[in-house]
């Protein structure tokens, strides 16, 4: 795949829409892949969400999430292991290829952010191969430092691929997210290793903006109105072997405020602006953006 048949629409990004709206209004602007959420999967039934988008000529590259692995209490960890089996059912019977982890945060009594990695591995010793057994690749996310506490004790591309290569790499990969990785200078070396090692399982684009607008948690940016190089981002991945769909996750209230339609013509221009345009083309659309609205 090559160009904007690459780019993937996450559910996330138009969240205003049904799921019906989302694959019909995806399938109208020529969008080729969505990455899907749980809760919405859930409501509709993931093995009808599946012949939806197919019916629509789609294809899901990605299930989010699963994961929340690092509780050391057994009650909470076996509760945590049937969610995450479940949750690899749902992405089976959708079609979604890959389930995102974000692992979880750092609960009293788990040693510290060590101890709690290791728990996320012997929990991915458990579901690594039921997984692979559904035919879904488990792909571990590393978030932003700032959610070490609450939602993720892996905080960088390289703990990701620590935990990630103690396992067959078609069973266990790792995504790359713009939003939680742009702030990391060994990033690059990390997606080289992570390219050598066939680790890359998923790329989703978002911008950092500052001040956040909503809070960190809501407030991503829009393609371009950051501070993020999302064509570096891209054009690394694919470098280091990375073909796969190219996910626009927009966490924000500002978009969910708006039409979805409008919303993802939007992102479609952004996308092809900021991460598709070679940086003189991009220069130049951008100098013609900002002569257009004066």
């Amino acid at each position: 795949m090559t160009g904007l048949a690459r780019f993937s629409l996450n559910q996330q990004t138009v969240r205003q829409w049904s799921l019906p709206e989302l694959a019909a209004g995806c399938a109208a602007a020529g969008v080729r892949h969505v990455g899907l959420w749980r809760g919405p999967v859930q409501e509709y039934g993931a093995a009808a969400a599946g012949r939806l988008v197919r019916a629509h000529g789609l294809s899901v590259s990605s299930l989010c999430r699963g994961g929340f692995l690092t509780s050391p209490e057994p009650a909470a960890r076996a509760a945590a292991l049937a969610d995450n089996r479940a949750a690899v059912q749902e992405a089976a019977e959708a079609g979604a290829p890959v389930l995102v982890l974000v692992v979880g945060g750092l609960p009293p009594g788990t040693g510290g952010l060590e101890g709690a990695r290791e728990l996320v591995a012997e929990a991915i010793d458990v579901l690594a191969p039921y997984a692979a057994g559904h035919g879904v690749r488990l792909a571990i996310e590393p978030l932003h430092p700032m959610y070490a506490s609450d939602r993720s004790v892996v905080t960088t591309l390289r703990q990701a691929l620590d935990l990630a290569e103690r396992f067959p790499a078609d069973r266990v990969g790792v995504v790359v997210d713009s939003y939680h990785l742009w702030w990391d200078d060994t990033v690059a070396g990390q997606l080289a290793r992570a390219g050598e090692g066939g680790r890359i399982a998923a790329l989703q684009l978002a911008d950092w903006v500052t001040p956040l607008p909503e809070g960190a948690l809501l407030g991503r940016g829009q393609l371009g109105d950051g501070c993020v190089d999302l064509r570096w981002f891209f054009e690394q991945a694919t470098a280091a072997g990375y073909r796969g769909p190219v996910e626009a996750e927009i966490f924000s209230t500002r978009l969910w405020a708006r039409d979805g339609a409008e919303v993802l013509t939007e992102t479609l221009e952004r996308y092809r602006r900021y991460v598709l345009a070679r940086p003189g083309v991009a220069a130049n659309a951008e100098i013609a953006h900002r002569v257009t609205e004066r």
